[in-house]
């Protein structure tokens, strides 16, 4: 892990197009502004990680109704 400081207003670049801005300081909570193409994904932790577990689940979901239906089609056969 990389650990830099930096103060209000002063920034780091991650690339060549994203841009990551101490915006304030206010007790124990630290605003940043981001600045990132279009194309590239920005979420919290904790919602990055919720939509990685919903996907996971939806990709089981499909894996069960596929095999459902080839037991299905099997049994026809």
């Amino acid at each position: 892990m990389l650990v830099l400081t930096r103060k209000p207003n002063e920034a780091i670049m991650i690339g060549d197009d994203i841009e990551i801005t101490i915006l304030s300081i206010e007790g124990d909570q630290i605003k940043l502004g981001i600045n990132a193409p279009k194309n590239v994904d920005i979420h919290r932790k904790e919602i990055y990680l919720s939509i990685q577990q919903e996907n996971r689940k939806a990709s089981k979901t499909e894996n069960n109704f596929l095999e459902g239906i080839n037991e299905y089609f099997k049994k026809k056969s």
